[in-house]
């Protein structure tokens, strides 16, 4: 079957927002390579992108949230965008709450974790690095017999 993992692209921040996210999942880094690491006497990196991240990748049970900064020459990222969202599912509402009170800090929270009228324990809201997530927990029906 197919997997899903998000990438998402910084202004220059990726390193420091990833490194909140694993404060916030756990884990390490699979990956982190940096703009210099690719630096070649045909293309040269300028001293100012030398540092930013590439690619940085950090394993989340089954999936990997990937980033990179976007060079300057390439414009800024709307950090203010928001047609989609990381929608991550919680094995139980103490993983939920720990997840939603862990990436909300610092940013604005749209819908507070809690009991949704779709049945589910649900959030939504935006982190302070302008990323918008959507944590949830759905407790599995009894099977009927």
């Amino acid at each position: 079957m197919a997997s899903v993992n998000p990438h998402i692209n910084f202004n220059g921040n990726a390193e420091e927002a990833f490194t909140f996210y694993k404060s916030v999942f756990g884990g390490a880094f699979t990956k982190i390579i940096r703009f210099k690491d690719l630096s070649i006497p045909e293309h040269p990196i300028p001293e100012s992108e030398a540092n930013k991240i590439m690619h940085i990748a950090l394993p989340i049970g089954n999936s990997i949230l990937m980033a990179n900064d976007v060079p300057d020459f390439l414009g800024r990222v709307n950090e203010n965008e928001n047609r989609s969202k990381i929608f991550v599912t919680a094995e139980n509402r103490e993983e939920a709450d720990k997840l939603f009170n862990g990436l909300s800090a610092g940013g604005t929270v749209e819908m507070p974790i809690g009991d949704s009228p779709w049945g589910s324990y649900f959030a939504m809201f935006r982190d302070k690095y302008g990323i918008e997530w959507m944590v949830e927990f759905e407790s599995k029906p009894n099977a009927q017999k």
